[in-house]
């Protein structure tokens, strides 16, 4: 898996720079959204291309003490589609049959339409939002772009809405995001470590050779079965899912932006503890810091709570990073509450049945719960007394993605069943929801009832399909299936092959009208033979092997290399809905939709 060219960079590698730039677009014209498609497949990032940069950075980074080396650096693009666009795109509704509580329902309604059961209501419903407002501009595809250095996501930025520009794409809302400056760095707004328990991934990561479930130099972080992120591949559980071919080694792709009240917050964990105090519910010698630490789970330097629950170690590398968490002696929470943003999202052994009392299993329905988070800040931190752009009413807040093959058990389960319940785990009085993104509720702490109100706003959301880099090209020829005909062919009374957009040739393809046969051979060259099978006519591009020709909907009869590169064509664009016809008469012309012929081989006797 880790040397897959099929499966797009950021689901399972990560990207894991410090300048992004996520791009939601919108297709007004199918046909040139196609063209902008094929032109922008050869610049999307592989796995096996991430991973092999990021090996390399790691282990320049080891060599050098820590530091980042500052000349190793990479450019990537990612993009994944809405069912809107892939609609656009094709001509045809991907998930025609889409069940009640399935993924393709899900996708098919996005976020916007289920925005109840998110609890994206009242100042996060919809009508408020940036961005995947079903009643604003819609979004039919997200394009992420990111870099090593400011000067070279700038570049890109240009190049990618010039072509947007140029293929009337428009783009519909532009997110920044960026890591935090200085000792913020790794950090999300509230000031906490970010991003330190995501999943391993089996058949990318190695395990450990003495805890095979867990990746190897990284304790406690669980290994999961690959196709909880990647369609087709194996999962951690048996429920019922199935997938068209189409969706094999793509991911589905959720963006939230979710903007940070940081005064607010902070303020009211200082009321909270104030209120603990009177109480005597806490410690005379906890702080405000103390107290953020429970809501959250971890210290601000990412050192758990349930291993160091009297103070911070932020000097300790290996504690800033540790997984290695149980917590079966504290099914109550008195360590780590049970709201807790930690326990709320991934409540790892910290579960039991009702019924006997027993530890749920992290293995199965657990790990098929996990999704895979690359979320980045935006904005810039909170200092009132920082320059303009510091300030309370600025905008900031954390650019929340994740992938997962299955949108309903995974994200949906986890924000509604999980973070939004307060009746997770089940206890009487409840427990609560999550004091750091859910919404406003009283928790239960230390036998007292503390209400926490919302300082995590959604402001927009999207669900996207992130295809393979074949889907890619499927959907560039505007077709899902590989059971639809890649030539479409029609024979006319007189013999002659009359083949119309999108039809790909492929090596070895043939098209026989008799006195006349258009064949792609494996070097990529386009020759018309005749009854004899004397070759009459060759296109005069260099040898390409593993090139494919394609008569496109503007009526350009192409050949591409295999990274999409035109090597060779007719010329004939700007006519939509012309033919190609291979003609019992020996010659290969190109009709308008008209009727009337632009191009030819010439090759008639």
């Amino acid at each position: 898996m880790r040397d897959s060219t099929e499966i797009q960079g950021d689901v399972i590698a990560g990207f894991k720079k410090d300048n992004v730039q996520l791009l939601f677009l919108k297709f007004d014209d199918a046909t040139r959204a196609r063209t902008w498609l094929r032109r922008l497949k050869p610049r999307i990032a592989t796995t096996r291309q991430v991973a092999a940069f990021n090996t390399a950075f790691s282990a320049a980074r080891r060599n050098s003490g820590g530091d980042d080396p500052r000349a190793l650096t990479a450019l990537w693009r990612s993009v994944s589609f809405t069912h809107a666009g892939i609609e656009t795109l094709t001509g045809r509704d991907p998930f025609p049959r889409a069940a009640e509580q399935t993924t393709q329902l899900a996708f098919k309604q996005g976020p916007a339409l289920r925005a109840g059961m998110l609890g994206d209501t009242g100042d996060n419903s919809p009508e408020n939002w940036l961005f995947g407002d079903s009643n604003a501009q819609p979004v039919h595809a997200v394009l992420t772009i990111a870099a090593d250095t400011v000067a070279d996501l700038r570049a890109a930025l240009s190049e990618e809405r010039q072509e947007a520009s140029v293929h009337k794409v428009v783009i519909v809302f532009e997110q920044d995001g960026g890591t935090l400056p200085g000792a913020r760095a790794g950090k999300e707004h509230f000031g906490f470590k970010d991003g330190v328990s995501e999943p391993a991934v089996a058949g990318f990561d190695a395990p450990d050779p003495r805890r095979p479930e867990w990746k190897k130099g990284s304790p406690g972080t669980r290994i999961i079965p690959a196709g909880e992120f990647v369609v087709g591949e194996e999962r951690a559980t048996d429920r019922p899912y199935t997938m068209p071919e189409w969706a094999r080694g793509g991911s589905f792709h959720v963006v939230r932006r979710l903007g940070q009240d940081v005064p607010g917050w902070w303020a009211q964990i200082g009321a909270r503890l104030k209120e603990l105090k009177e109480a005597k519910a806490v410690p005379p010698e906890a702080t405000t810091e103390w107290l953020a630490a429970r809501m959250v789970g971890r210290w601000r330097s990412g050192t758990p709570v349930a291993k160091c629950p009297h103070a911070d170690m932020p000097s300790d590398p290996a504690s800033a990073n540790d997984n290695d968490i149980s917590f079966a002696d504290d099914l109550e929470g008195a360590v780590t509450p049970l709201f807790s943003h930690l326990r709320k999202t991934n409540p790892r052994d910290g579960l039991r049945f009702q019924e006997s009392g027993h530890i749920v299993p992290e293995k199965g329905d657990l790990d098929g719960r996990r999704i895979m988070r690359r979320g980045i800040p935006y904005g810039l931190p909170f200092d009132p007394a920082g320059p303009a752009g510091h300030g309370p009413d600025a905008a900031r807040g954390l650019v929340f993605v994740s992938y997962q093959s299955d949108l309903v058990a995974q994200f949906e389960f986890m924000q509604r069943d999980w973070v939004d319940a307060e009746d997770f785990p089940l206890r009487k009085p409840s427990v609560g929801r999550d004091p750091m993104i859910g919404r406003e509720s009283e928790v239960s702490f230390n036998d007292r009832r503390i209400r926490f109100e919302q300082f995590v706003r959604t402001e927009g959301a999207v669900y996207a399909f992130t295809p393979s880099m074949s889907t890619l090209d499927r959907l560039a020829d505007g077709r899902l299936e590989d059971d639809t005909p890649r030539i479409k062919v029609k024979v006319t009374p007189t013999g002659n092959h009359d083949i119309f957009a999108v039809s790909t040739f492929e090596a070895r393809d043939v098209v026989d009208a008799g006195r006349a046969k258009l064949v792609l051979q494996d070097d990529g060259r386009l020759v018309a033979f005749d009854e004899m099978d004397d070759p009459r006519w060759a296109s005069n591009n260099p040898p390409t092997p593993g090139a494919r020709a394609v008569l496109q909907e503007d009526g350009d009869f192409v050949v591409y290399t295999p990274d999409n590169q035109p090597v060779w064509s007719t010329g004939t664009g700007g006519n939509p809905g012309a033919k190609l016809s291979v003609q019992s008469d020996g010659n290969v012309v190109i009709y308008t939709a008209a009727d009337r012929p632009i191009w030819a081989t010439n090759t008639m006797h």
